[in-house]
């Protein structure tokens, strides 16, 4: 199944709280159960403007239904093609 980083633009998302993220979480949760498991939300990133998310979706268009009905940003989906670490080194 792809994987997909999702680069959400969202002004002050450093600022956010504890209680906020737990609520974008809850919401965000909601709708995966809803959508199934073909989709499935790995983890985010948060920094001072943007959130990147990762995802295992069938299909771009599976993280865009996602994204809409979450009323979640979605500037810019991409498929991961391949993941380096350290370890690719050795």
């Amino acid at each position: 199944m792809p994987r997909y980083l999702i680069e959400r633009e969202i002004p002050g998302a450093g600022d956010l709280q504890n209680d906020d993220l737990k609520g974008i979480s809850q919401k965000s949760c909601s709708i995966l159960k809803e959508m199934g498991p073909q989709i499935q939300w790995v983890e985010s990133y948060v920094t001072d403007d943007k959130i990147y998310c990762t995802y295992i979706a069938p299909n771009e268009d599976e993280i865009r239904k996602h994204a809409e009905e979450g009323g979640f940003p979605a500037n810019k989906i991409a498929e991961i093609k391949n993941v380096i670490s350290p370890t690719t080194a050795e």
